[in-house]
């Protein structure tokens, strides 16, 4: 028996997006009917055929993977994302006890990993963190009330030959007013400026699923946007019982 959770935000006109990056805009350009007219088909009594939109949006709006290029300036940009890191064995390490503004420090991982009951991260898993800000992602907290990874932290999860791991906030690092108050910026983004690696962030219903915790397949498979710095991704958990 095989069970599909969605993992992906639902991308709209309005939705919350990270500071300075462009809100998506979604726009019908012809109706069903408009459609028929300008191809011609009214005239043979097909008024209504199909309908299209037009869609004006940034590449980090709603759940996406960052490229190795979007920090790093000699990297590939989305086109390169290798999509043999982009599904595989899933993880989920549960860091819900951590608070708004706090960071996510190596020892916090090590706690999670040892709560999953032997279960030892491998190389390639896609590790996803659930810290369940994405509760309230159609709500203005979501802006600022999530933890983020410290660089140690990644470094961690790097160390047990990780490629790709996601977050179900809208940052990957601490919200930016906490960076500025620790002087500590993008850290765990600017790790890419050391070693390849991608991350997801805009995830969601990662509570959804089921213990162990472990044992399922991730697809976080991206758009191929030539030179954009991240892609749009369709995360999917597929839990096999």
């Amino acid at each position: 028996m095989r069970r599909l959770i969605d993992l992906s935000m639902e991308v709209f006109q309005g939705m919350m997006t990270y500071p300075n990056v462009a809100k998506p805009v979604i726009v019908e350009m012809e109706t069903y009917s408009q459609m028929a007219k300008s191809v011609g088909t009214d005239a043979y009594g097909v008024n209504e055929i199909t309908n299209h939109c037009m869609i004006v949006t940034g590449d980090h709006i709603g759940t996406h993977i960052d490229s190795w290029g979007h920090v790093n300036p000699t990297a590939p940009r989305a086109e390169g994302i290798p999509i043999e890191y982009c599904y595989g064995d899933g993880v989920v390490l549960d860091l819900t006890s951590k608070k708004a503004g706090e960071e996510i420090t190596p020892a916090d991982l090590e706690r999670a990993e040892a709560a999953l009951g032997g279960y030892r991260i491998k190389p390639l898993d896609i590790v996803l963190l659930r810290t369940d800000a994405a509760k309230k992602r159609l709500e203005k907290t979501y802006l600022t009330d999530h933890p983020g990874m410290t660089k140690e932290a990644v470094h961690f999860i790097l160390d047990k030959g990780v490629k790709v791991m996601g977050i179900d906030a809208i940052g990957f690092d601490p919200p930016v007013a906490q960076m500025f108050e620790r002087k500590k910026f993008w850290e765990a983004h600017r790790v890419m400026r050391e070693r390849e690696y991608y991350h997801l962030e805009n995830m969601c219903n990662l509570d959804e699923i089921p213990a162990p915790y472990h044992s399922f397949t991730v697809s976080v498979l991206p758009v191929k946007w030539r030179g954009a710095s991240a892609a749009p991704v369709r995360a999917v958990a597929i839990i096999n019982s």
